[in-house]
């Protein structure tokens, strides 16, 4: 497949819902909009490019293009973003930044208002080396019913996942790691994973 930085994929994780994975260094929010499509559009009163989230390094920044808060202080141009952050979009479009996990860089955005994606999604994903499914707490998309981990990473530009258990990548019996691409389904004993 080749993880381009722009590319963004839906994740569907049965039992447990769908995901934006987004696999670009920075990404814009705002409206729906044909002519000037957002990354991640959210359906509200908002401009079609209303913020952008940038990763740095190991930290990520909001730069405002449009009225944004952070923490509920108004964000001039950049701001940093913490675990926690909840950043405010227009008058009413509140999302909150989570880093669940230590040793990846990856970055959740769950939504605080009732305002969604379209197509919808229960969070968007902005993955960075890595993206853990899993039981515990720490896991970027938690599967409670989950005995173990599967863990989406990034390696030469190609998108692999791995676990401990076996699984099937699109019908094909893995062990250890697989390459994965658009479309591909992820199966083991106690999981189901698609991408699209």
């Amino acid at each position: 497949m080749g993880a381009r930085n722009n590319e963004k994929l839906m994740l569907w994780v049965d039992g447990v819902g769908g995901y934006w994975l987004c696999l670009a260094d920075a990404v814009v929010l705002g409206q729906p909009n044909a002519e000037v499509p957002a990354d991640v559009p959210i359906l509200a009163d908002l401009s079609s490019r209303h913020a952008r989230i940038r990763r740095d390094g190991e930290g990520y920044l909001i730069e405002a293009m449009h009225r944004t808060r952070a923490d509920g202080r108004p964000v001039g141009r950049v701001a940093p973003l913490a675990d926690g952050s909840v950043i405010t979009l227009g008058d009413s479009v509140r999302l909150r930044f989570r880093r669940p996990h230590a040793l990846s860089a990856t970055a959740r955005l769950d939504f605080v208002s009732l305002h969604r994606t379209e197509p919808g999604a229960d969070a968007v994903l902005l993955m960075a080396d890595s993206c853990v499914l899993g039981p515990k707490p720490s896991s970027h998309v938690v599967c409670q019913r989950w005995p173990h981990e599967l863990v989406l990473y990034r390696h030469d530009d190609e998108l692999y996942c791995r676990s401990r258990v076996a699984f099937e990548v699109d019908g094909v019996a893995c062990s250890g790691r697989a390459r994965i691409g658009r479309n591909s389904r992820i199966t083991g004993e106690h999981f189901a994973v698609a991408l699209e």
